[in-house]
């Protein structure tokens, strides 16, 4: 057995909690990746797991080599990186989380233009409203919309996603347009459920956020799905700006409240902390910091 292969199977065992977690991040059978760990504790003469029916636990042993393993390995796959790269571009692969439809409205361009150049590198693109385990699961990078305190991230802030209140022209002939937030209160109303807090929307008056509970005719677990509801004439939406496209200039969709302005929430890429970054993911980083501003994603339509 290369010890180099026991160490990957020890950490990424160790990592996603299972030898059949391992296995899958590490692409190889459960088996396989059960005698590589036995067989680095058989070399090193120590044993660094307790096998258990229900867990596995680390023996003190196995502590120490978790707490080095992850950057020497690191270390190896950015010397062996940087000798190949040079010359042949990124290769492996890049495991990549993002929310559906962020992700499939503009993530999944961005990983397609950095990908271009590098005929080599492997894209894996898991779309998910829910927070990706980056340990657990694998995940190189993810992308995510909002805060989030987990202290085992770093964060590199790409910009700002805005929401505003929307309606169809159709909707507003049969309602009137509401005045301010408050009158949110007799409208029909479209909800993203995957907000923290689908029925209550801020927005901005005067530099004071102006909270309002909306009564919901919809709940959808889709921005997107919201929009394509009020476009239809079903209700109010307060839709993230990156999946209204060109609505408001069309006239499909119909701005309201423009002289407040909506509440601003971060774009990120998010990685584990203290791991080596390889170079394809810092170029990943790079690449989506400099691109995200010219997207347009970001902006408040105008009124």
């Amino acid at each position: 057995m290369d010890v180099i292969d026991g160490l990957r199977a020890f950490v990424a065992t160790v990592e996603t909690g299972s030898f059949t977690g391992g296995a899958e991040r590490l692409g190889i059978s459960n088996r396989l990746t059960s005698k590589y760990v036995a067989e680095l504790e058989t070399r090193l003469g120590a044993r660094l797991i307790q096998r258990t029916t229900r867990r596995l636990g680390l023996t003190p042993a196995g502590a120490d080599l978790l707490a080095r393993a992850p950057a020497l390995l690191d270390d190896l796959d950015e010397m062996l990186a940087a000798v190949t790269e040079d010359t042949h571009g990124f290769r492996g692969t890049l495991r990549i989380s993002a929310p559906v439809t962020f992700g499939e409205i503009y993530v999944m361009d961005l990983l397609s233009r950095f990908a271009a150049p590098h005929p080599d590198l492997t894209i894996d693109l898991r779309l998910d409203d829910r927070y990706a385990d980056l340990a657990a699961d694998g995940i190189d990078l993810a992308f995510r919309i909002g805060t989030t305190a987990i202290s085992s991230l770093k964060r590199a802030r790409m910009g700002e996603i805005t929401s505003v209140v929307v309606a169809a022209p159709a909707y507003l002939a049969q309602h009137p347009a509401p005045v301010r937030p408050e009158d949110l209160r007799d409208h029909l109303c479209i909800a993203d459920t995957n907000r923290a807090d689908p029925r209550h929307w801020t927005l901005v008056r005067d530099g004071t956020p102006v909270s309002v509970t909306v009564p919901t005719r919809f709940l959808v677990n889709s921005a997107r799905v919201a929009r394509d509801l009020a476009v239809a004439g079903k209700g109010v939406a307060f839709c993230p700006s990156f999946v209204l496209g060109d609505d408001l200039a069309a006239g499909r969709l119909v701005r309201l409240f423009p002289d407040h302005a909506p509440i601003r929430l971060p774009v990120s890429a998010v990685y584990l902390e203290g791991r080596t970054l390889p170079r394809k993911l810092r170029a990943l980083i790079d690449f989506a910091r400099a691109d995200y501003p010219g997207a347009g994603l970001g902006t408040v339509p105008p009124p």
